[in-house]
């Protein structure tokens, strides 16, 4: 009896140190975007005298302001959007339709297709190459070239294909025996038991897409289809708020540069922190099931 007293009380001391060290790692983890939210929030002068800000003394809104009063901030967010969207919603559709029959161990030809997908995860061409290849067919300047190249991830492609194998043969051999066909019993029947597993990629695909940046540096010369990420990079790099219009805020106006490329920052993050909790439930469930079978 002494010795399972004893062992309680270690283990609340245990579950002490570790909910303390988790909650340390939690803040050190929030700090860095609290800090970016309060710059945003102060006043150019604020900015400029504190180089960390607990709370701004006078909240002001002028670098969202300042951010909005131009359509560039906008455009390259409707940009973002547009490619997320788009380019998610193309990932999960091919991703789905090439896993559902690798799936299947009676596909001809399946160990050679699986090698090569395996392949393509080690070697690749390179930045050059992808570069010819984009411009050879003549997808240079557009959202296409944003989205066609990387259509299907192959490590996501293994692991909803491994996520398909886990689902009972029985079901899609009853399917069969009721007459149904292969895209019936994909639609009607697969999909919907595998809704963690898509849930999963979606919102890793949708992070590639809204975070890309290099691609559309490479592809993309018209700034008018600039991401919000390209964006960003050029308010760092003139470390000034240089894509508003000071005259459509007012004569007082002063154009706070801290303030503008830390409410740009926000820009670029908020959309996909709001989306992240609505899906984060399906991790854990869609990407260890996918991960059980091989």
């Amino acid at each position: 009896m002494k010795s399972m007293k004893t062992k309680s009380v270690s283990s609340r001391i245990a579950d002490i140190i570790i909910y303390t060290i988790l909650t340390l790692f939690a803040l050190v983890t929030l700090l860095p975007f609290y800090n970016i939210l309060v710059g945003s929030l102060a006043s150019a002068r604020e900015n400029a005298l504190n180089p960390f800000i607990l709370w701004p003394m006078e909240p002001t809104l002028d670098a969202y302001r300042y951010m909005i009063s131009s359509a560039t901030m906008p455009r390259a967010l409707m940009v973002s959007i547009y490619i997320t969207v788009i380019g998610t919603a193309a990932n999960i559709a091919m991703t789905t339709l090439m896993a559902w029959p690798l799936a299947h161990k009676s596909l001809k030809g399946r160990s050679t297709l699986m090698f090569l997908i395996t392949f393509t995860m080690i070697f690749s061409g390179g930045m050059i190459p992808n570069y010819f290849i984009v411009r050879a067919t003549g997808l240079l300047n557009s959202f296409s070239a944003l989205i066609i190249p990387s259509l299907i991830n192959a490590f996501n492609l293994i692991l909803m294909k491994n996520f398909f194998q886990s689902i009972p043969a029985s079901l899609e051999e009853s399917a069969k025996m009721d007459g149904y066909n292969d895209l019936f019993i994909l639609i009607r029947i697969v999909i919907p038991l595998s809704l963690p597993a898509i849930a999963t990629f979606t919102l890793f695909y949708a992070v590639g897409h809204w975070n890309s940046f290099m691609n559309v540096l490479l592809y993309i010369n018209d700034p008018k289809k600039w991401n919000i990420q390209i964006l960003l990079r050029q308010i760092v790099i003139l470390s000034q708020g240089g894509i508003g219009d000071a005259a459509s805020v007012g004569e007082n106006f002063v154009i706070p540069p801290q303030g503008v490329k830390m409410a740009a920052i926000m820009f670029s993050t908020l959309p996909i922190l709001i989306v992240y909790p609505f899906l984060q439930k399906y991790f854990t469930k869609g990407v260890l099931a996918g991960s059980i079978k091989g």
